[in-house]
C-alpha cells in the first residue's frame, strides 16, 4: 500500500497477528492467493509497509481486479474476520497455518469466511476491493505471509517474486487437486471472458478471465446452450475451488473434447 502512516501500519499488522516462541519452522508450500492459472501482477517497492508485503492486481487485460476471486494460499485456521476501521486494512482476514506461520489478505470487498472456520489450500476466503478506513485506495489485494509476527518475503510454489519490482505470475493453487477434473484453455476474440456464479447468462458475473488463460475445471454442469469459439454446449465448467460456484461456458473452453471431461456439479 502507498499510503501514509507506514509504520503505525507495520506496528498494527504486528500486534494483529501477535508473537510466538517457538523455533524456526518449515514455511507450508504456499501458493498464490488465486484460482489456478490466474495471472496477476505482483508489485513490491522499498517502504511498502509492511516490508516484504505483496500488493497485487490483474495484468492489463486481464479482467477485473475488483471481484476477483482470493483463496487460501494453504490450509489452516482462519483467526481473523473482520472489518478494521482502526488500520488501513478495512475487510481483511488472517489464517493461521501452524508453526508460527500466518497468512493476512486486505482490502477483500468482502468476506467468505468466518473465526474459526477450517480452510483447504485454494479454498474462497473473499474478494478483492479496496476497503479501508484510512485511505482511497485502487482495486488491490494487500497479501503478506508472516513469520512469529514477521512480515516474510513471500514464495508461492516454493519461489518468491522478484522483489521491488512489478512482474506478471500465474498462480498453481490447487492445480494438481482437481479430484478427478481437467484442465482446459480460454478461447475468444481476445476479451476477457465472464466467470458467472452459475451455468447461464442469468446468474451475476462474479469474475473475468483472460483469453489464453489455463483453467483447471473442476467439475461440470449442463446448464444454458452458447456458442462460442468451440461450437454450441450446454455444458459449463466449474473452474472454482471446491465449495464455490465459478461458471464458464464449454463453448469457450479448449479441453480437446466436444464431451464432458470433469465429474458433474
Amino acid at each position: 500500500m502507498t499510503h501514509p502512516s507506514r509504520r503505525a501500519l507495520a506496528l498494527a499488522s504486528f500486534a494483529v497477528l501477535g508473537l510466538a516462541a517457538t523455533g524456526a519452522q518449515a514455511a507450508p508450500n504456499f501458493q498464490m492467493p488465486f484460482a489456478c492459472g490466474d495471472t496477476w501482477v505482483a508489485n513490491t517497492w522499498n517502504g511498502h509497509s509492511p516490508a516484504n508485503s505483496v500488493d497485487m492486481n490483474r495484468p492489463a487485460g486481464g479482467g477485473s481486479t475488483a471481484g476477483s476471486t482470493v483463496v487460501a494460499s494453504a490450509a489452516g485456521e482462519v483467526t481473523v474476520s473482520t472489518y478494521s476501521t482502526t488500520t488501513g486494512y478495512g475487510n481483511y482476514v488472517v489464517i493461521d497455518h501452524g508453526g508460527g506461520w500466518k497468512t493476512l489478505h486486505a482490502h477483500l470487498q468482502s468476506r467468505a469466511v468466518s473465526v474459526g472456520a477450517k480452510v483447504k489450500q485454494g479454498q474462497k476466503i473473499g474478494l478483492v476491493g479496496n476497503t479501508s478506513a484510512k485511505y482511497e485506495l485502487a482495486p488491490h489485494l494487500h497479501y503478506e505471509q508472516v513469520y512469529n509476527g514477521s512480515v516474510q518475503k513471500a514464495k508461492w510454489n516454493g519461489v518468491a517474486p522478484r522483489y521491488f519490482e512489478k512482474k506478471n505470475y500465474k498462480s498453481k493453487n490447487s492445480c494438481a487437486t482437481s479430484s478427478g477434473g481437467a484442465t482446459g484453455v480460454v478461447g475468444t476474440s481476445g476479451a476477457a471472458l465472464n466467470v458467472r456464479s452459475g451455468a447461464g447468462t442469468n446468474y451475476s458475473v462474479v469474475d473475468t478471465v483472460a483469453n489464453g488463460s489455463n483453467v483447471n475445471i473442476r467439475c461440470q454442469k449442463t446448464g444454458e446452450s452458447i456458442s462460442g469459439t468451440y461450437g454450441t454446449s450446454t455444458l459449463w465448467n466449474n473452474i472454482g475451488a471446491s465449495g464455490s460456484n465459478r461458471y464458464i461456458p464449454d463453448a469457450y473452453t479448449k479441453t480437446g473434447s466436444d464431451g464432458r471431461v470433469a465429474p458433474d456439479c
